[in-house]
């Protein structure tokens, strides 16, 4: 088969879930004997880097990257409202990246043609007049089930009404663009459990993320003990994360620190608030150099999590890795997961913090539970068995 795969980010340097879940589905297909060509955008937010890109993805993968200007435009986003367009993906379109589409399609005939998330969809139109190839759209979340969630928890008055009414058209959007598609990947069964609930008759398959496991070797000599290291990594540019870290900072830790006032909270990651700097306890990492590096050499990974969708591929790294993870229902929502077997589950603050307490006052409990992790991603999230299943549905499909 020949595959064009559209992303709305550059899938490498693989520095967050969504670049992570591109890049190994890629690899993947190419492994499988198929060719495939990615065209991505560079953005603001998500620049390209030519000079950290490998040179056999560059030249397997043919890639190529235009920039598109997603920077947030109050007027462009006032003028969307009132045309009852979605903002949200608007902010995606750009003449240049249209034309490297056009061409391409003018030159090469492909089988597949497959969109990473739904900021891709505004190009199906012409997609469909230049192409006869099956378009497939992979969503790696339910984007308007996250604005919605995260209205909830944060937003109040005139912002409120006017990300309401964004989420309320990005939602419209989303599932309009399933009326326009050949077939549907989910990355998790709950969200293909609410993409076949409204569309029954489209084909769709659950492609979760996969991992290359033989790339994540667990530290066998870090053993937890009773200075047990708390961390978190995650990109603060993706406001669920950002959201989650600062109810844990604001509700949880104060409850930790009572039990035990010298703990210690490590953040890694990109766009990291500055005045969490001032949070006592807390030690800001900023951006690491090397992300399983960091997690091999902690015990106890936190992942607060209040809205989102999908999966959270960091969860996936740190189970790879042997961590002990706690998290929050919606962190854990799309993995087939067990509560005290491969992972711990708060559903509020004080579990949160009796959850640490447990962890702090009987560590063997963290081997155990690392253990069982590994194993689960063994069993469900390998790379080249679920790049197998994606590619006999593609032959189905075609």
């Amino acid at each position: 088969m020949k595959i064009l795969q559209i992303t709305h980010k550059p899938p490498f340097p693989a520095i967050d879930g969504g670049c992570i879940a591109m890049y190994n589905i890629t690899w993947g297909l190419i492994r499988g004997g198929h060719e495939v060509k990615v065209l991505s955008m560079s953005t603001p937010k998500h620049k390209e880097y030519p000079d950290r890109i490998p040179e056999d993805y560059r030249t397997k993968t043919r890639f190529e990257c235009v920039y598109v200007n997603t920077r947030f435009n109050f007027f462009k986003a006032i003028r969307d409202i009132c045309l009852c367009r979605s903002y949200h993906v608007r902010r995606f379109v750009s003449r240049a990246f249209a034309q490297r589409l056009r061409d391409i399609l003018a030159a090469e005939t492909f089988d597949i043609i497959q969109l990473e998330s739904i900021f891709t969809a505004p190009y199906i139109d012409l997609i469909r007049q230049h192409s006869h190839a099956k378009i497939v759209l992979r969503a790696h979340n339910i984007e308007h089930r996250i604005w919605g969630r995260f209205l909830i928890h944060r937003v109040k008055g005139m912002k409120k009404w006017a990300l309401t009414v964004m989420a309320r058209q990005l939602k419209k959007f989303e599932l309009e663009v399933f009326k326009q598609i050949d077939a549907y990947l989910s990355i998790s069964e709950t969200d293909d459990q609410y993409f076949r609930a409204c569309f029954p008759f489209l084909p769709g398959e659950v492609i979760p993320v996969g991992l290359d496991i033989q790339n994540y070797v667990p530290d066998e000599n870090n053993i937890p003990s009773e200075n047990l290291s708390l961390f978190y990594i995650g990109s603060m540019q993706w406001f669920p994360n950002l959201e989650g870290v600062d109810w844990f900072l604001k509700m949880v830790l104060p409850l930790l620190r009572e039990r035990y006032p010298s703990v210690v909270f490590s953040i890694a990651g990109r766009g990291i608030p500055s005045h969490w700097q001032q949070i006592p306890n807390v030690k800001v990492e900023g951006e690491v150099a090397d992300a399983q590096e960091y997690m091999r050499a902690r015990d106890l990974m936190l992942v607060p999590l209040l809205s989102g969708s999908g999966i959270r591929v960091k969860i996936l790294e740190g189970m790879a890795l042997s961590k002990a993870i706690i998290t929050t229902p919606v962190g854990a929502e799309g993995l087939h997961v067990e509560d005290g077997k491969n992972i711990l589950i708060a559903n509020t603050p004080r579990e949160f913090a009796q959850l640490i307490e447990k962890c702090i006052q009987m560590p063997e409990i963290c081997k155990m539970l690392g253990e069982n992790a590994r194993e689960y991603v063994l069993l469900r999230h390998d790379n080249r068995e679920i790049s197998k299943k994606l590619i006999a549905f593609y032959k189905g499909l075609l």
